[in-house]
């Protein structure tokens, strides 16, 4: 490993992974952790003297990005815009752009290694005869993984020929207590709201711990780089996974319903909060990209970043839902 003790720069730093991240590795590495953030605070517990520095930048602006860059070895970049209606609309920029901006400056800064959050979508429908490896060739179906692969490539393509190694994380789905969407999906099925199309759409599972587990080594590992396919050892479907979510809830198990009244609820969501001004749990995007079955080859992750996941299956970290 390099170093105990690293500056470690964490984008979105009031969101609800990062928060995870960051509570991790304040508790399992020696790590100084610079939090940037737009306009909402980080979580209080995030804020500890003498481990953390919260920036206020704004990505859209390149100059409030130099100084928190000089001051990072290292750069994890979540920031996003997840919960918002007309993701068409915004996505090209807060995922490709605000990259962009993001990688230039911490090249310019000579960061040694800047760690992106993806996801295995950028391929395409991917399937264990096809999996998804480290490929940018594809032609993905939604918006958000049209915009995020662009953003890989971009980091890719601009670190060739510098010092600073550029790495591309593509987990699975992140289940465990506190992630968000399983969150959002307990509550709707607490009150009978759940609902899921009926054919099986293949996905690959990753806890949180394990999540956290590869950032840190993608951090600290000095031979790490490229692009690293994440997910546990056994791949599952969405159905399946909330099936046996519901189950450990002690509530009913999802409504199976037709695919196309899944559109129907989201375009009305979306709708909503464009009329209200409002985040929304579903837009159209949204259901596209999440209808994608994907399949991750881990290989590369077992071998440079994780060699032993701390939960190989949901039905070993089903108490962390």
């Amino acid at each position: 490993n390099t170093a105990n003790f690293m500056r470690v720069l964490i984008t979105g730093a009031a969101g609800n992974l990062v928060t995870m991240l960051g509570q991790y590795l304040l508790s399992t590495t020696d790590h100084f952790l610079n939090l940037m953030i737009h306009r909402t605070p980080v979580s209080r517990g995030l804020e500890r003297e003498g481990r953390t520095r919260v920036y206020r930048c704004d990505l859209a602006d390149p100059a409030t990005l130099s100084a928190v860059c000089r001051d990072s070895e290292a750069v994890v970049h979540f920031a996003g815009v997840l919960f918002a209606p007309n993701p068409e609309r915004f996505l090209p920029t807060t995922n490709l752009l605000y990259t962009r901006h993001l990688v230039d400056e911490a090249l310019a800064a000579e960061t040694k290694r800047f760690i992106l959050v993806s996801f295995p979508h950028v391929e395409g429908p991917t399937s264990r005869e096809d999996p998804c490896t480290d490929r940018q060739d594809r032609q993905p179906i939604s918006v958000h993984a049209q915009t995020r692969l662009a953003a890989e490539k971009y980091l890719i393509e601009r670190a060739k020929g510098s010092s600073m190694r550029a790495i591309s994380l593509r987990p699975g789905m992140i289940y465990g207590k506190g992630v968000l969407m399983v969150a959002y999906a307990k509550q709707l099925a607490q009150r009978r709201l759940l609902g899921i199309w009926r054919p099986p759409t293949p996905i690959h599972l990753l806890s949180i711990d394990d999540f956290n587990a590869c950032c840190r080594a993608a951090i600290e590992q000095p031979e790490a780089t490229g692009i690293y396919a994440l997910g546990d050892d056994a791949p599952t479907t969405l159905q399946k996974f909330l099936d046996t979510a519901c189950k450990h809830w002690s509530v009913k198990r999802p409504w199976r319903v037709p695919v196309w009244s899944v559109y129907v609820v989201a375009w009305l969501c979306e709708t909503f909060a464009k009329l209200f001004r409002t985040r929304t749990p579903f837009t159209v995007d949204f259901i596209r990209i999440g209808r994608v079955p994907y399949y991750c080859d881990t290989l590369r992750m077992k071998r440079e970043l994780l060699p032993s996941l701390r939960y190989r299956s949901l039905q070993e970290g089903v108490d962390i839902l």
